[in-house]
């Protein structure tokens, strides 16, 4: 019975070794296809991911959408980079420079996150989402208007500093996407884990009847802010993996595009299943990749490719094939219950 609670759904020793077991694949993946276009392919979908998934936390399991959420991702990679390029910084820090880097960048986007999350939810449906676009705005502004720290419009040029630490060198091809995996799944992890807690089946009551969440007892409010603020630190982390992977970050980072961007990754890939905004970012990504053998009219195939989604399977990739599956074990079911009571009933009869 011990075994069997361990590896129940949900446990979190369960989800550790699925954890593990992810990044071993990805791992695998990157050493026996070692072309540089797969291992660049990857990381960029690592970013990608992280950021519809940390979004993914507002909108599929808190009710909670958010059109702002890529000023966070974008917030991440700025403070990565500003942080490396700092007078004297990698000097002082030394090989420790990247990760102490990475660590004020969640923080520092944590602490952005959680101040606009104390206005936000205040606010709920259109006016929630309206009022994150405004900040998105507001940090688009700043990014672009402090020229001397951040490079205005032409972003964070002249590389960031990638010191190697424990022997792990950034700047190589192979360390770089190992890393940048290891961070990927350790966030993936972090939003499952928050998820299958107390704490994510509060965020579902939430979302589907805050009027008794209240009556339970339980303060919405902070509730909101909690979850906001995890949300953005989060994506934070995929704006450091982009920053990594490009030596560089850019204003359009934090357009309401990229927003855009995340919340069809959801759409496509299914709101009622965890991997869905996974699923919708690899979409997304061969979508590009396709259409740009042909043409350059990407939004023109990805606007089609949506349109099919909502009209026709109504639900998005993952939910669609995960309803097929249940629904044809239920015919199955079905069937082997009315062979069961026929059976029985000749029995009787006989």
């Amino acid at each position: 019975m011990k075994s069997y609670r361990m590896t129940a759904p949900g446990h979190p020793l369960r989800t550790l070794l699925i954890a593990g077991a992810g990044l071993a694949v990805l791992l695998i993946l990157g050493l026996v296809f070692p072309s540089p276009w797969l291992r660049d392919t990857m990381t960029s979908l690592f970013a990608s991911g992280l950021l519809a998934m940390s979004l993914h936390l507002l909108v599929g399991y808190s009710g909670l959408v958010s059109f702002g959420h890529a000023a966070y991702f974008a917030l991440g990679g700025y403070v990565f980079g500003m942080t490396l390029q700092a007078p004297g910084y990698v000097e002082t820090f030394g090989a420790w420079s990247l990760p102490s880097a990475m660590l004020l960048a969640m923080f520092g986007t944590g602490g952005a996150a959680f101040l606009v999350g104390l206005v936000c939810a205040r606010l709920s449906e259109i006016y929630f989402a309206f009022l994150t676009l405004a900040f998105q705005m507001l940090f688009l502004s700043l990014i672009q208007g402090f020229v001397g720290y951040t490079g205005g419009d032409q972003g964070l040029t002249g590389g960031i500093p990638r010191p190697a630490f424990l022997g792990i060198n950034v700047t190589q091809s192979w360390d770089r996407y190992a890393f940048c995996a290891t961070v990927f799944v350790f966030g993936v992890l972090v939003i499952r884990l928050i998820t299958e807690s107390s704490f994510g089946f509060t965020l579902r009551m939430l979302r589907d009847n805050e009027a008794r969440v209240k009556f339970l007892g339980i303060n919405t409010y902070l509730t909101k802010v909690i979850c906001f603020t995890l949300a953005g630190t989060l994506a934070s982390l995929g704006g450091v993996i982009l920053a990594i992977f490009t030596s560089a970050a850019y204003p359009e980072w934090a357009s309401w595009t990229k927003s855009g961007e995340a919340i069809f990754m959801i759409m496509l890939g299914g709101v009622n299943t965890f991997l869905g905004p996974l699923a919708g970012a690899l979409a997304m990504r061969i979508i590009d990749d396709v259409t740009l053998l042909y043409t350059t009219h990407t939004e023109l195939a990805k606007g089609i490719v949506i349109l099919f989604v909502v009209l026709v399977l109504k639900r998005g990739i993952l939910d669609f094939a995960l309803d097929r599956r249940r629904s044809r074990a239920d015919r199955r079911a079905n069937r082997d219950r009315a062979a069961a009571h026929e059976k029985e009933r000749a029995d009787v009869d006989s």
